[in-house]
């Protein structure tokens, strides 16, 4: 009988333990259950706002600039619509570098100030959840944001520069006079300068076309009354046939004595010959550093080693690299102001990322005035926003943490 009662109890205490390790079991299944849809609820917050920042800011920054240049296009230059469309779709890499964080910005702010302002962090705090915790799928939206911007930065945008160089010359190659703009002048040939007064279809009015030598000094001003644009179809050259013409000529060997120029040159008509490799050539040549990708731009640096461009071409690489950092900058320092600026008004969350977007932008745009200038060290001013931002934001959120 007495072993029966100690069986007995020590099945008892068994079952006992049983049930307390099943409902630890079931107890953390719930918590994990709930930590997962706090992160499925902020996370979820957080990047439909961005997506909803991303697409207005690039309608108004893509559109609102690239307006009055694609009715230029259409318009004035009769530039077909395809082109016009590859223009935009172009142009929209290059914008993304910019919208994403700041569209990443103004959501953190927005969703962690409607939170506050409607006691939704008072309550995760009653449940014992901290901040930090709240805090990390915004971190992980950042970051995976980042890697997305970096490969836009490193790759994409890149190749959509060099891509929408590319169509502007098969433009001009397919429809030249769509260069020749009334009281504007072309500038995109190598070596040769042209201005016209008026056009009406072909025919050109008002010509001055000015030549200049490899160092660029004038070596004649061609003026004429009126003139046709053709495009030779075997050498795909491009021709001005030009009437009433009348020749200004510089002397090679005294190109900037102005007594030495010949004046009263005129002929009733005279061609002149252009090749569109000149436009192409000249492009290659002034090739900028934002159409190369990451893996050209340092073959660029082993080159440029201690030469004129070394400065230029770091400054490009680190802005590739800091500015794919903004993403995560953005949300250490978005999180802290939005939860103390409690306000869900859309107003003043733009407000306060138009500051703050503001803020940082000001040195990008600093250190690209300033690429040239060794001394001034542009590459490390890239990194001075993305240093205060995360400082700030970090300690920002250790206050708030322990409040």
């Amino acid at each position: 009988m007495r072993r029966l009662n100690e069986k007995s109890s020590a099945g008892r205490f068994a079952r006992r333990g049983e049930a307390a390790k099943l409902g630890d079991s079931r107890l953390r299944d719930a918590l994990l259950a709930e930590m997962n849809l706090i992160d499925r609820y902020v996370g979820r917050a957080v990047f439909v706002t961005a997506l909803y920042g991303v697409v207005v800011l690039s309608v108004v920054l893509v559109l609102g600039n690239v307006f009055k240049e694609l009715l230029d296009l259409l318009i004035n230059r009769d530039v077909p619509l395809k082109y016009v469309l590859l223009f935009l779709l172009y142009v929209l890499p290059f914008s993304l570098a910019f919208t994403v964080p700041w569209g990443f910005l103004t959501a953190v702010l927005l969703v962690f100030g409607r939170m506050s302002a409607d006691n939704e962090m008072i309550a995760l705090r009653a449940c014992g959840v901290s901040l930090y915790r709240v805090c990390m799928p915004v971190l992980v939206v950042g970051v995976l944001l980042s890697l997305f911007t970096f490969w836009i930065n490193a790759q994409v945008a890149p190749q959509a520069e060099q891509a929408m160089r590319d169509s502007l010359a098969a433009m001009a190659r397919s429809n030249p006079s769509a260069l020749f703009v009334p009281d504007e002048v072309v500038d995109q040939f190598r070596e040769k300068k042209i201005f016209i007064g008026g056009k009406d279809g072909e025919t050109l009015t008002d010509v001055t076309l000015v030549e200049q030598n490899e160092k660029g000094y004038i070596k004649q001003i061609i003026h004429a009354r009126r003139g046709q644009i053709e495009v030779e179809p075997d050498s795909g050259e491009l021709v001005l046939t030009l009437e009433e013409t009348r020749f200004e000529q510089r002397d090679e060997e005294r190109i900037n004595d102005l007594a030495a120029i010949r004046h009263g040159i005129s002929v009733a008509q005279a061609t002149i010959s252009i090749p569109l490799g000149d436009l192409v050539s000249k492009g290659l040549q002034e090739r900028p550093l934002r159409s190369y990708t990451l893996g050209e731009l340092r073959g660029r640096l082993a080159e440029v080693r201690g030469g004129d461009d070394e400065t230029a071409t770091l400054t490009e690489i680190s802005k590739r690299f800091s500015m794919s950092m903004a993403c995560i900058a953005f949300a250490l320092i978005a999180m802290p102001l939005g939860v103390t600026a409690q306000r869900k008004e859309t107003s003043v969350g733009f407000a306060i990322s138009l500051a703050l977007a503001f803020g940082y932008f000001f040195f990008v745009v600093l250190a690209e005035m300033l690429r040239d200038d060794a001394t001034a060290f542009p590459y490390l001013l890239l990194w001075i926003p993305n240093i205060l931002f995360i400082g700030i934001g970090a300690w920002m959120l250790l206050r708030l943490d322990h409040r």
